[in-house]
């Protein structure tokens, strides 16, 4: 089948990769004018580092990744008040765990894609027509096309599910956060793959070093601290973020001086895509389109990967019938993302606490993590994915 993929981050080249391997025509359109950069660090283990292992992927994204030491929540004079050894992670995921950049993931995957897949750069699917026989798809740019299949998976404001499902307003489920996150070069002081946190109630700044002297700054907070004027520029979101941690301490105002050299700030809210059905016709949503986890879940990445295996595998299976293939595709996988969402919206508070008594709460059970019982109780249910996955023969 002729298949076209809006987006090109994670989901979208993975469904590319198992989709060509079994002979399908793909067409795969990415708005941005090339692969994204930088970005934030994400936890690659569970489902997603079983099908990166089978798309041969694991040493590559080993080599790239952050053997992260230790976790570390902060006073606001830097002393160590609560955090845990990632040796607990490793362990309870026997040692198929590494830390590294979203767009890492997303460049490698792509580049396994060798040329074999048509890409439009600078571009998106504009209008979508389901004629039923075919789709009748146009671009912002490009020409128009007829293909069998559209698939949407182009994030949390994904532009194919406005179009074949309806409004984003309809689907988000706010958390009740926003996070902001951006990278500066030469920030002083480093702790090499130690990930730190300092915050107050409802705020919270959080540092890491990467390579090459940059350090990643990741803030988070409640949704009451936005201003009235929605950030939609760098400048404004700068701005935003000097008004709601400028008193805050700890390393924090050395942070936001270093900001102002910052470009690309990465700015959205904390939400969740809620929806009855991820198929409409020949139309099908995948990943944060389909079924968005947040960051909360620390796991979206590994999950989107596995919705576009496991969608590539039913068509496979299918022989050609989408319509059992995108039944099946549901049935698996959608039990299985709404106990993940259900996870993530309750582990909310606990990431970035309201109150002074729940970081205080959040500290002391950090610190309970070196006891290897407390943590499987704490973390250990979040970290096994309960779900096994067909073996396609693809």
């Amino acid at each position: 089948m002729r298949i076209a993929i809006n987006g090109a981050g994670i989901a979208g080249p993975t469904l590319a990769f198992w989709l060509q391997k079994s002979g399908h025509e793909v067409l795969l359109i990415e708005k941005s004018p090339q692969l994204r950069s930088g970005g934030y660090v994400i936890d690659f283990w569970g489902i997603g580092y079983d099908i990166a292992e089978r798309m041969g992927l694991i040493p590559q994204l080993r080599e790239l990744g952050y053997q992260v030491k230790e976790v570390r929540f902060v006073d606001s004079h830097g002393r160590k008040n609560g955090g845990f050894s990632v040796d607990v992670f490793h362990r309870l995921t026997n040692d198929r765990f590494t830390s590294l950049r979203r767009s890492d993931i997303a460049a490698t995957i792509y580049n396994i894609l060798d040329g074999k897949v048509e890409t439009l750069f600078n571009d998106s699917i504009a209008e979508i027509e389901d004629r039923g026989n075919c789709v009748h798809i146009s671009f912002d740019h490009a020409a128009p096309r007829d293909v069998d299949l559209v698939i949407g998976a182009d994030g949390l404001h994904s532009r194919v599910r406005r179009l074949a499902f309806g409004p984003e307003k309809e689907f988000e489920v706010p958390l009740g956060y926003h996070v902001a996150a951006f990278e500066i070069e030469g920030y002083q002081p480093r702790d090499d793959l130690v990930y730190i946190t300092h915050g107050l109630p409802g705020r919270q700044v959080s540092r890491f070093s990467m390579r090459d002297d940059y350090t990643l700054f990741l803030f988070v907070f409640r949704d009451e601290y936005l201003p009235d004027d929605y950030p939609t520029s760098d400048q404004q979101r700068k701005s935003a973020l000097n008004r709601i941690f400028a008193d805050v301490g700890w390393e924090c105002s050395r942070i936001l001086k270093g900001m102002e050299n910052a470009s690309d700030i990465y700015f959205d809210s904390v939400s969740q895509i809620h929806m009855i059905s991820w198929t409409k016709g020949r139309i099908a949503l995948i990943g944060d389109a389909a079924a968005c986890v947040s960051l909360m879940a620390g796991e979206g990445t590994g999950l989107g990967m596995a919705e576009a295996y496991v969608l590539a595998g039913e068509l496979h299976d299918s022989g050609g019938d989408y319509s059992l293939a995108f039944a099946k595709y549901q049935e698996l996988m959608m039990p299985f993302l709404k106990r993940k969402q259900e996870s993530a919206a309750k582990f909310a508070s606990s990431f970035t606490p309201g109150s002074a008594r729940g970081i205080t709460i959040r500290n002391f059970v950090t610190r309970l993590f070196s006891i290897p019982y407390l943590a499987d109780f704490f973390v250990g249910r979040d970290l096994r994915d309960e779900i096994i996955l067909p073996n396609y023969e693809v």
